[in-house]
């Protein structure tokens, strides 16, 4: 029951940083499109931990300098928005799972499996 709770609180707060994350003014958050692939929250709501994905890889240290500057400022929106007793510390992670993903993705585009042989196992079963 409380884990539900949880991935609710999880899912308010990637919606919630999404939009916020528009309104900031520092330029680092900006020289790239990112965007906000997960949100881990501790049970205690003390901490969560915020994945960024972000389409130009060059500025992945800059941007989250940005970010974690700018984490007071999110908090306290956060807080003003969201019901919580808690407004949890907000913790930055690079999230290299979409380019993982888009690799393996190449990787298996890449093997030459005939066609014919989805066929005969389907015409086997």
């Amino acid at each position: 029951m409380a884990s539900n709770r949880i991935g609710r609180i999880n899912e308010e707060l990637q919606r919630e940083l999404s939009e916020l994350l528009r309104e900031l003014k520092d330029p680092r958050v900006h020289k790239t499109m990112l965007s906000i692939t997960h949100v881990e929250t501790t049970p205690d709501l003390r901490y969560a931990k915020v994945y960024v994905s972000l389409l130009d890889k060059e500025y992945t240290k800059d941007t989250l300098a940005g970010l974690k500057s700018s984490s007071g400022y999110l908090r306290r929106e956060l807080g003003r928005s969201l019901q919580l007793r808690y407004t949890p510390e907000l913790q930055w992670q690079a999230d290299d799972s979409i380019t993982h993903g888009a690799h393996i993705l190449d990787i298996l585009s890449k093997l030459d499996i005939p066609e014919d042989s989805e066929d005969e196992t389907a015409d086997n079963t």
